[in-house]
C-alpha cells in the first residue's frame, strides 16, 4: 500500500484495509503475550478457575496491551520513518491517521479497563493502568535517554503475571512477587538482545538501549549472560516456596541452562548471529516455563 492513498480505494476495500492497520497497531503477538502471562498468573493463583473471569482477565489484558502499543506507535511516528523494521506501519504509511490512532488506543483503553473494573478487583485496575503510564509515556521517551529505559519497561512488562495473581486473590503475595521477579529479570536478556539484533535501526532513531556505553561489546555481552545465569536460581522458587512442583523445577533449571549457555557464544563472537539465538531463546524460555508451572500447578 502507497502511503496516504487508503482514502483512494472503494468502499469494501477500504473497510478492509482499515481494519487490517488497526489490527497491526495491536501488535497481535506482543499482546496475546502480555495476555498469555495474565492468564498464567491468574490460573496460577487460582485453587479453582473460574473460566468466565480468567477470559476477561485475558481479553482485559490484550486491549490494554493493544492500547499501550498504539499510544507507543503515535508517540514514536517519526522516529519508526527512519528505521527499515517500522517503515511499513500504519502511521508512518499514513494508512491511519494519529487522531485515527488516538481514538482507537482510547476506545481499547476504556474496554480493558471497564473488563478488569467489572471483573477483577481495584488493585488489578490500578497496576493495570500502572503498567499502561509506564510503558507508554516513561518507557518510551527514555529510550532516546539510555539503557535506563530497559529497567523502566522491564517493570511493566514483568507485571501481567503479578496482575493475574491479583485478579485471582486480590492481593501481593510474596508468590506475586516471584513470579513478577522471574519475568523482570528475563526482560534485561530479552531487550539487549533485541537491542544488539537492530543496534544499527536504533541508533538511526537515537534509542540507546544497550549497556556499557551503548556498545556491542564483551562488557553488553557479559551483563546478558549474567542476567541469564540469574534465571537458573530463580526458575527454582515457584517449587522451593510450594507454588508448583519438582518437575517444572527440572524444566525451568534445563531451559535456564540452555539459555545461559547461548550466552558463551556472544561473548566469544559477538556477532548478530549469537545475539538472534539468544533473541530467540528469550522467546521460547518464558512460555515454556511458564506452561511447566501451569502444568505442575493443575
Amino acid at each position: 500500500m502507497i502511503a496516504g492513498q487508503t482514502h483512494s480505494l472503494p468502499g469494501a476495500t477500504l473497510a478492509g484495509a482499515k481494519a487490517r492497520a488497526y489490527w497491526e497497531l495491536l501488535k497481535f503477538r506482543l499482546s496475546f503475550l502480555v495476555s498469555f502471562s495474565c492468564a498464567f498468573g491468574y490460573v496460577l493463583a487460582s485453587p479453582q478457575i473460574n473460566w468466565f473471569t480468567l477470559a476477561m482477565v485475558f481479553t482485559g489484558g490484550f486491549l490494554l496491551s493493544g492500547a499501550s502499543v498504539t499510544i507507543n506507535q503515535i508517540i514514536e511516528k517519526d522516529l519508526d520513518k527512519l528505521m527499515t523494521r517500522t517503515l511499513v506501519r500504519p502511521l508512518p504509511t499514513e494508512r491511519l491517521s494519529v487522531q485515527e490512532a488516538t481514538v482507537f488506543s482510547i476506545l481499547c483503553l476504556l474496554a480493558g479497563i471497564s473488563l478488569l473494573i467489572a471483573f477483577t478487583n481495584p488493585l488489578t485496575t490500578a497496576l493495570s493502568i500502572l503498567s499502561m503510564v509506564l510503558y507508554s509515556f516513561v518507557y518510551t521517551p527514555l529510550k532516546r535517554v539510555g539503557p535506563i529505559a530497559v529497567f523502566v519497561g522491564a517493570i511493566p512488562g514483568a507485571l501481567p503475571p503479578l496482575l493475574g495473581w491479583t485478579a485471582a486473590t486480590g492481593a501481593i503475595s510474596h508468590e506475586a512477587l516471584i513470579i513478577f521477579g522471574i519475568q523482570f529479570i528475563w526482560q534485561f536478556p530479552h531487550f539487549w538482545a533485541i537491542a544488539w539484533v537492530a543496534d544499527e535501526d536504533y541508533k538511526k532513531a537515537g534509542f540507546k538501549l544497550l549497556p556499557s556505553g551503548g556498545q556491542k561489546d564483551l562488557n553488553t555481552a557479559i551483563q546478558i549472560m549474567i542476567y541469564t545465569m540469574f534465571l537458573i536460581p530463580m526458575g527454582l522458587l515457584p517449587a522451593t516456596f510450594g507454588i508448583t512442583g519438582t518437575l517444572s523445577a527440572i524444566v525451568a533449571t534445563v531451559c535456564g541452562v540452555l539459555f545461559f549457555a547461548q550466552t558463551f557464544s556472544l561473548m566469544r563472537s559477538g556477532d548478530r548471529k549469537a545475539a538472534l539465538k539468544i533473541m530467540f531463546g528469550s522467546f521460547l524460555y518464558l512460555p515454556i516455563v511458564q506452561i511447566a508451572y501451569l502444568l505442575d500447578k493443575l
